[in-house]
């Protein structure tokens, strides 16, 4: 194959690249895929070749369009992960080893979308983000080419990526492959429907061209005499967008098709509204459909204007406006933050991924498992309001959110203790569905606590996690008593903690009452000249001899009933000083408090708290759902 073409590509999107290193991925990977054919009978190189053009035009740097050229090797010939090392570097093994991971786990049928799998696969991205950009080119190049497997796994694999890869695309802000991807699958998935839309395209095709080439001109004129330098352009309407359409507005697809989409690209911000102002004035603007994201961007980093126009003729005319690097963004995502300095990021990179480390926090061994796919789903999807708190920081939510959902976002205690809420300064119910813009104030009371009713009206992932929890604690707190675990303390130990006010005897604890450490308790000889302890409020003791009873007390000055808890918080502004007042509030006395930095930024916190009899696999479950807490032990 041409190499020097795609050198040249690789250039022209990263001028830093070390084409040296490249090209000897590219003849590595060359001789290990020597003799391997695809499906499609070409030789086995063209896939890796495929995958590292995509790479490039996402503005890839060196170390991955390396590991584009290397990431099959592993997994179809000879070579091993310490190959790769010896011959790349440590940067590169680990993005093919994180790739080669993701390629084992196997969907072969919907029973496989378990939580484990798709934690499997958002792992391996969790460590390095470039590694999902590979995968994403892999797919991509494998969707373009499903046409030469057979049936069945075409909708195998369109399942796959329409269900797993096309959301984390979208989530990723990589708007043109996450399009893609939905495109392609749909055409395995539902055929019929998709080649009604492509001939309904391609049936007044000339005639729409020359009306948005018009509107262009028309719009490029108006904008000019205000002097703002624009770009303006008519954008393609993928197909799987103009489906959700039909099906969201219950509409036929003569009224979705043959609308005008045009983009307006722009230098400054202030232009962006100069430009919405200009388009406003010529044809009118229908009511509610305008969307201002540059103000209030998406979650993923998407900033815009978008704009709905009754245009000549009564033609749709949907308007997006954008700066040029609005419009980099737009299209490539997290991919766009990358700088090409060694391995450097952009300080806006790792937050962009924090999505997936909440969902990777769940344990395995909880009801949230179950719940795991439809809250990624839930996550990952599109249809986004922006909320404010009423200091005016931007809440990004689910489409039909609520108060509950927005304070769970803002902090789980909040969620917790969520009482009332105020939206715009008005009182609303908990179940009010918020709109974009709306400014939203959480009331909280001490003896506030989720429901079961919220779980049929909350609508983000987080906020269903959270209750279910919440609710699985209560339930298991409510079947046994909040009473000292016996374990704790041995009848040994008990022996020791005893103050005697006459001559010691052997003691022995009396199995009707079952006394523990810090119980008022009473003795009582026996017989055989035994000391057996009673608890003072024991049924049994008004039948005994009160001239052979004891009084006794607990050495209090001997022994402390404290238990130390091992926890590790993230590096959060008043993550320690919310586990203390849960503590504060819960009435546990804290006796000590102990934080350390780790290497990785995180925090070794020891906290010994008074052993109050809270059963501890509650009190830990508790703990770990709090934000900064990611992990949380008692420590023997």
């Amino acid at each position: 194959m041409e190499l020097k073409p795609l050198m040249n590509l690789i250039l022209e999107h990263n001028p830093n690249a070390d084409t040296a290193l490249i090209e000897k991925a590219y003849n590595y990977a060359n001789r290990r895929h020597k003799e391997q054919l695809r499906a499609s009978k070409e030789p086995y190189i063209v896939h890796p070749f495929e995958v590292v053009k995509i790479l490039a035009t996402l503005n890839a740097q060196s170390a991955t369009l390396c590991a584009g050229f290397l990431h099959d090797v592993v997994e179809d010939s000879t070579a091993s992960i310490d190959d790769i090392e010896r011959e790349f570097g440590k940067e590169i093994a680990d993005l093919v080893e994180g790739v080669t991971k993701i390629d084992k786990v196997h969907f072969e049928s919907r029973s496989d979308y378990t939580a484990e799998n798709l934690r499997k696969v958002l792992l391996a991205t969790a460590k390095d983000i470039r590694v999902m950009l590979i995968k994403l080119a892999d797919r991509l190049h494998n969707m373009r080419t499903l046409k030469h497997v057979r049936t069945e796994k075409q909708k195998r694999i369109a399942e796959e990526t329409l269900s797993i890869y096309a959301p984390i695309a979208h989530k990723l802000g990589i708007w043109r492959i996450k399009g893609e991807l939905e495109d392609l699958s749909m055409r395995y998935l539902k055929p019929d429907t998709y080649q009604l839309i492509s001939s309904k395209i391609n049936e007044k095709r000339e005639v729409r061209e020359k009306a948005t080439e018009d509107i262009i001109n028309e719009i490029k004129n108006r904008i000019k005499s205000k002097e703002v330098n624009a770009t303006i352009i008519g954008r393609a309407k993928y197909f799987y967008s103009i489906y959700k359409k039909m099906k969201k507005k219950n509409v036929d697809i003569n009224e979705i098709y043959d609308l005008i989409a045009i983009r307006i690209l722009v230098e400054t911000i202030p232009e962006c509204y100069t430009a919405l102002g200009e388009v406003h004035e010529m044809w009118k603007p229908y009511p509610r459909r305008f969307k201002d994201y540059i103000s209030n961007p998406k979650a993923n980093g998407y900033q815009s204007l978008h704009t709905v126009l009754e245009g000549p003729n009564n033609k749709v005319i949907e308007v997006q406006i954008r700066t040029i690097e609005m419009d980099r963004v737009a299209e490539d995502g997290i991919a766009a933050h990358w700088k090409y300095h060694g391995t450097e990021r952009d300080k806006k990179f790792d937050k962009r991924i924090s999505w997936i480390k909440q969902l990777l926090k769940w344990r395995s061994d909880s009801d949230e498992t179950r719940n795991f796919i439809e809250t990624l789903k839930m996550d990952l999807f599109e249809d986004e309001i922006v909320t404010f708190t009423p200091k005016g920081d931007p809440i990004n939510l689910k489409e039909g959110a609520t108060p509950v959902d927005f304070a769970f976002e803002v902090h789980t205690y909040l969620g917790l203790k969520c009482s009332k809420a105020l939206v715009n300064q008005k009182l609303v119910s908990l179940d009010h569905v918020l709109l974009p813009g709306d400014i939203v104030e959480i009331i909280t009371a001490k003896n506030a606590e989720p429901s079961r009713q919220w779980l049929k009206f909350v609508k983000t992932g987080k906020a269903k996690s959270k209750i279910r929890s919440y609710l699985k604690i209560t339930l298991e707190s409510q079947k046994k008593p909040n009473i000292p675990e016996p374990a704790v303390i041995s009848q040994a130990d008990l022996v020791d903690l005893i103050e005697l006010t006459s001559k010691k005897a052997p003691i022995k604890f009396s199995k009707c009452c079952n006394p523990s450490y810090g119980d008022d308790i009473l003795g009582f000889y026996t017989k055989d000249k035994k000391l057996t302890i009673h608890k003072k409020d024991c049924v049994n003791i008004h039948s005994m001899d009160k001239n052979k009873q004891a009084k006794l007390n607990w050495k209090k000055d001997k022994f402390k009933n404290l238990m130390t808890l091992e926890l590790i918080l993230a590096d959060k502004v008043g993550g320690l000083a919310d586990i203390l007042n849960f503590f504060v509030a819960k009435g546990i006395n804290i006796s000590k408090v102990q934080a350390k930095p780790k290497k990785d930024k995180n925090f070794h916190t020891i906290i010994e708290i008074e052993n109050i009899g809270y059963k501890k696999e509650n009190l830990l479950a508790e703990l770990r759902m709090f934000d900064a807490v990611i992990n949380a032990m008692f420590k023997e």
